[in-house]
């Protein structure tokens, strides 16, 4: 009764979860052109997630895994009839697979075979990430219990909560609910004390989950979507992708829902006022001609619905540094950044492009403030 109350309190005054407020990039996360500027690595059509395995560098792309060689180029690993949504690799050697065909593989190790095709009784639709607690355990996102990955836009324009986070036993299959009703767990990672850490990204929050435990926000109000995040086991610290901006267009169209209900069923989902993976390149799309370009040039300050972003986060989750790409450059729809050896190698999807980035030009240090 309070809730609802708070809710429409908030409608009418335009505060709470009505607000249209977007917190700005500053402090660590400063704009910078680092990811823009940053070596290539390896050029290939939207890739999705990475995963390090038996010292090889993998990457999912459409339909195919493969292995990325020191010169560029890549092997093929394996191939699927339908599109690989999550890869994870574990310490010896294991693969997992998530697949837009409901369904989850297990390649190589002891588990190699088992396929994963329910998650508490219900099917797997929307496998967005997956990662290893070691050799027997494996942590999966689900974005959605309704929906599959293709259709994250609407997902997050209806602001849909219905997402889950999972460990499952692979000796003997049984899975465990770590956290449900979530908006889009996008990313998942282990953390201290055999809590688990997931990206939120309709919600622009970090959570730590357990079982029997509600979930608690470790860090909140990000200005951007966030994607998958990696624990780099050399530091303790993280690295979290965010794949798109915050827009106040955008939060202002889904706190719409008649605009919003038309626009859905006559606009094709490409010219949405919703968050992209790539830089407006037509006209139709929102946020084009004179709200982005001065003097026929498009500023990297102009108001943007993609964007290429990866912070670099403490053990406790206080962000550091960043890498970012901005509204003229094209490594935007950043999904995955992980450590593999020495370097530091994030996937842009919408930039079709691996890059790899100085894990030393992600700290800004924050200076104190003075006062008289």
């Amino acid at each position: 009764m309070i809730s609802a109350l708070k809710a429409r309190w908030d409608a009418f005054r335009g505060s709470g979860e009505a607000a249209v407020t977007v917190p700005p990039m500053d402090g660590a996360l400063r704009p910078n052109q680092l990811l823009e500027d940053a070596p290539l690595l390896c050029a290939i059509a939207a890739p999705d997630d990475l995963a390090v395995r038996s010292g090889d560098l993998l990457v999912s792309s459409g339909t195919e895994i493969r292995r990325i060689r020191a010169d560029g180029g890549t092997d093929l690993v394996k191939s699927f009839p339908v599109e690989v949504t999550a890869i994870a690799a574990s310490a010896g050697g294991t693969l997992a697979v998530g697949l837009a065909n409901r369904t989850i593989e297990l390649v190589g190790g002891k588990p190699d075979g088992l396929v994963l095709s329910t998650l508490g009784g219900r099917s797997a639709v929307c496998t967005t990430a997956l990662c290893f607690n070691g050799e027997d355990q494996l942590l999966v996102a689900q974005g959605s219990a309704t929906r599959p990955v293709a259709e994250w836009k609407r997902d997050v324009m209806e602001r849909r909560a219905t997402g889950s986070v999972w460990r499952v036993h692979l000796s003997d299959g049984k899975d465990q609910a770590l956290a449900q009703d979530l908006a889009w767990p996008f990313g998942v990672a282990p953390g201290d004390g055999g809590q688990t850490i997931v990206s939120e990204s309709w919600r622009h929050r970090l959570l730590q989950v357990g079982s029997g435990t509600a979930p608690k926000a470790v860090l909140s109000d990000l200005p951007g979507y966030p994607a998958r995040l990696h624990r780099d086991q050399a530091t303790g610290e993280y690295w979290l992708a965010l794949f798109a901006p915050r827009n106040q267009i955008i939060e202002f169209v889904q706190r719409e829902p008649e605009f919003l209900k038309q626009m859905m069923a006559d606009v094709d989902p490409a010219f949405w006022a919703a968050p992209a993976l790539k830089p407006s390149a037509t006209f139709l799309e929102p946020l084009q001609g004179g709200a982005q370009k001065h003097l026929g040039m498009l500023k990297p300050w102009a108001p943007t619905r993609s964007y290429g972003l990866v912070v670099r986060l403490s053990s406790d989750f206080r962000p550091l540094g960043s890498f970012h790409s901005r509204a003229d450059g094209t490594r935007h729809g950043v999904f995955t950044c992980l450590r593999f050896g020495d370097h530091l190698v994030a996937a842009s999807k919408g930039g079709d492009a691996i890059v790899e980035l100085a894990r030393s030009a992600a700290v800004r240090p924050v200076p104190e403030l003075e006062f008289a």
